[in-house]
């Protein structure tokens, strides 16, 4: 690629991992080389079972989270996961070997402040120009999407978890 962007996926509704399963697919058929790094999370959740089945050559996949639930509480663990987890996502970003870099729920690291907005920025400058960066997850911060070149926002209207429906596997983790 001759010019790689800065794209969010964010908002409330379902979808915006997904999206970016999509796009991995895209880049794949196209020969991309591409590392996606999943924050705030170290469980195996189905996309995950599904990035391992991939050539290790052609996508690197990482984990910067603990154990916890997403949306609960966070504390000094989780900090330092996140900021264990950009320091190797810059390092192996500055390789210049990566087309696409997906970062999978960093937009709620960011929310917590996990990881400053000063070592973001930091971060997003230091970007090969070739490469396109992708960040995921609910509540991106305002910042953030000012510095994105395309930001898509999934809004929930209606959901069958308000019916009580629990999560199912393969659907939704």
């Amino acid at each position: 690629m001759q010019k790689g962007y800065v794209q969010i996926y964010t908002g409330d509704g379902k979808g915006k991992s997904t999206a970016s399963m999509g796009l991995i697919v895209r880049a794949l058929g196209n020969d991309f080389k591409i590392f996606f790094g999943q924050f705030m999370k170290n469980k195996i959740y189905s996309e995950i079972k599904t990035l391992k089945k991939f050539p290790k050559a052609q996508l690197r996949l990482e984990q910067f989270g603990t154990d916890r639930r997403v949306g609960g509480p966070v504390n000094e663990k989780d900090s330092e996961a996140a900021l264990l987890g950009i320091e190797l996502v810059q390092k192996e970003m500055l390789t210049g070997e990566y087309d696409l870099i997906i970062l999978d729920e960093f937009n709620l690291a960011a929310h917590y402040k996990l990881i400053t907005e000063k070592r973001i920025i930091e971060f997003l400058e230091k970007k090969p120009k070739h490469t396109e960066l992708v960040f995921t997850g609910r509540n991106a911060p305002s910042w953030l999407i000012e510095k994105a070149d395309l930001v898509t926002e999934m809004k929930m209207i209606k959901h069958y978890f308000n019916q009580g429906v629990p999560a199912r596997k393969g659907i939704e983790f």
